[in-house]
C-alpha cells in the first residue's frame, strides 16, 4: 500500500511538472500579424473587443493589470532602491518587419541586456506607438518607442520612451532609409544589416516602474514595465514616416489607457552620491 500511494504521489507531481513547463514554454508574446484586431474605437476588432477575438485573448478585457497606464503625480511613490538602469547593449544584425499596425525592428544575434531586480533580460526587438500609449498626469506625447527584453524563464521586461515634437531622434535618422523603403514598396521585411541599439538614447537616470501588460493582444499580464521620465524629442516628419511605411491607412496605432486599480507606480530618483 505504501508503495502504491508513492507511485501515485510521483505520478502527480510529474504530470503537474510537465504542465507547468508546458505552460512556460507556449507562454504568449505579441503576435508577429496584428491584421486581426484594430485600433478603430467603434470597430468590431477595436481595442475594446480584442478580448472576444480569440480565446487566449481574453485577458485583454477581464485583465486587472493592464497597459498602458496614466501615471499620475499623486499615485506615483518615490523611492532609491531600485537601482540604477543597467544596461549592456552591443550592435547586431537587426531586421525591419512591417506586422500591420506597427514597425518592428528585430534583433537576430543578440543585441545586449539590461539587469532588473537580479535578472538578465535580453533586448529582442523594439517598435512604436503614435501618439505615445502611456500619459503623463493624462497628457500623452506624439511617440513612444517600446524596447522588448525577454529572461531566459520566459519573464518579460519592456522599457518605454515618449517623445515629443522637436529635434530629430537620431536612431530613427540612421534607419530613414529603411523606412522609405518600406513606404514605397509591399515589402514587410528588411534586412538592415548591423545596427547599434545604444543609438537608442536614454537621456535620463530616473524612471517610473509598474507591473503591467503587453498593449497589444495577447496582452499578457505581469509584465516589468520601465518608462523612462525624460520626454526626449522627434519630429513630425519622422513620425508621420512611421505610420506610412505601415500602410494601414491609420494615423494612430495607440491603445486607450487603462485602469490603473490598485496596482502601485513607483519613481526611481537616484542618490545624491548616485548623480
Amino acid at each position: 500500500m505504501y508503495k502504491l500511494k508513492t507511485i501515485a504521489f510521483f505520478h502527480r507531481f510529474f504530470i503537474a511538472f510537465v504542465l507547468v513547463s508546458f505552460a512556460g514554454f507556449t507562454r504568449a508574446h505579441e503576435v508577429d500579424d496584428e491584421r486581426d484586431f484594430s485600433y478603430v474605437e467603434d470597430s468590431e476588432n477595436g481595442p475594446a473587443h480584442w478580448g472576444k477575438i480569440k480565446p487566449e485573448w481574453k485577458i485583454c478585457n477581464s485583465g486587472k493589470m493592464q497597459s498602458p497606464i496614466d501615471i499620475l503625480n499623486e499615485r506615483v511613490e518615490v523611492v532609491s532602491h531600485l537601482g540604477r538602469l543597467r544596461r549592456n547593449y552591443k550592435p547586431s544584425n537587426a531586421t525591419l518587419i512591417n506586422r500591420g499596425h506597427d514597425v518592428m525592428l528585430r534583433w537576430e544575434n543578440g543585441a545586449g541586456s539590461i539587469h532588473i531586480n537580479g535578472t538578465q533580460y535580453q533586448l529582442k526587438q523594439c517598435h512604436w506607438h503614435s501618439p505615445s500609449e502611456h500619459a503623463l498626469n493624462g497628457k500623452r506625447f506624439d511617440l513612444e518607442i517600446h524596447l522588448v527584453h525577454e529572461s531566459m524563464d520566459n519573464k518579460t521586461a519592456v522599457v518605454g520612451i515618449m517623445y515629443k515634437i522637436g529635434c530629430p531622434d537620431p536612431f530613427l535618422s540612421k534607419i530613414k532609409k529603411d523606412l522609405e523603403a518600406l513606404v514605397h514598396t509591399p515589402n514587410e521585411k528588411r534586412k538592415l544589416g548591423i545596427i547599434d541599439p545604444k543609438l537608442i538614447k536614454f537621456g535620463s537616470r530616473k524612471y517610473y516602474r509598474y507591473i503591467g501588460s503587453l498593449t497589444t493582444p495577447p496582452c499578457e499580464e505581469n509584465i516589468i514595465w520601465t518608462i523612462l521620465r525624460k520626454v526626449r524629442t522627434v519630429t513630425r516628419k519622422q513620425v508621420k514616416l512611421i505610420r506610412e511605411a505601415v500602410h494601414d491607412a491609420s494615423e494612430t496605432n495607440a491603445r486607450p489607457i487603462q485602469p490603473i486599480n490598485q496596482r502601485t507606480v513607483e519613481l526611481y530618483i537616484p542618490r545624491d552620491h548616485e548623480n
